[in-house]
């Protein structure tokens, strides 16, 4: 099996319990016997992402994942209990970076919505595996993309 390549990760001035966790949903599709995913821009920066948020209370991870992939791409699936990945970033927090990583969990989309609970604030796109990890900054989060084999059934 071929492993994947950890960056690491550096806390800078925040101290090591500032090392906060989200959850990520990598929402795909079987289209055409082709695999496609589906990115989101984010609020801010607007660049291409996954959707991921925080814990939530009452929530398990993946359950979080699976509400954030309707809260932010207006997708719903099935999600898979186990995940395939984690990446690192640093999400920008009023003037300090805060380092994060997010644990990523599969969501096999069933249904997409014309409107979902932030379509005013984001884009989406369907894309081929290639594209997806091309347009992520990510370089974890791309190899996760590349890697990863759904059960095309």
């Amino acid at each position: 099996m071929n492993s994947l390549l950890q960056q690491e990760i550096i806390l800078g001035d925040a101290a090591k319990t500032d090392l906060r966790t989200q959850f990520a949903a990598l929402c795909y599709r079987i289209k055409n016997e082709k695999v496609q995913f589906c990115l989101v821009t984010s609020r801010r920066s607007g660049r291409w992402i996954v959707p991921k948020g925080w814990p939530m209370n009452g929530q398990t991870p993946m359950d979080a994942a699976a509400t954030e992939a309707f809260e932010e791409a207006g997708v719903r699936g099935k999600i898979e209990p186990r995940p395939i990945g984690v990446f690192s970033y640093y999400k920008v927090h009023s003037k300090n970076e805060l380092p994060c990583i997010a644990v990523v969990y599969p969501l096999k989309v069933k249904n997409v919505l014309r409107t979902w609970p932030e379509h005013k604030e984001r884009n989406r796109k369907w894309l081929s595996r290639k594209k997806a990890a091309a347009l992520v900054d990510d370089a974890e989060l791309s190899q996760i993309i590349m890697r990863f084999q759904p059960d095309t059934a």
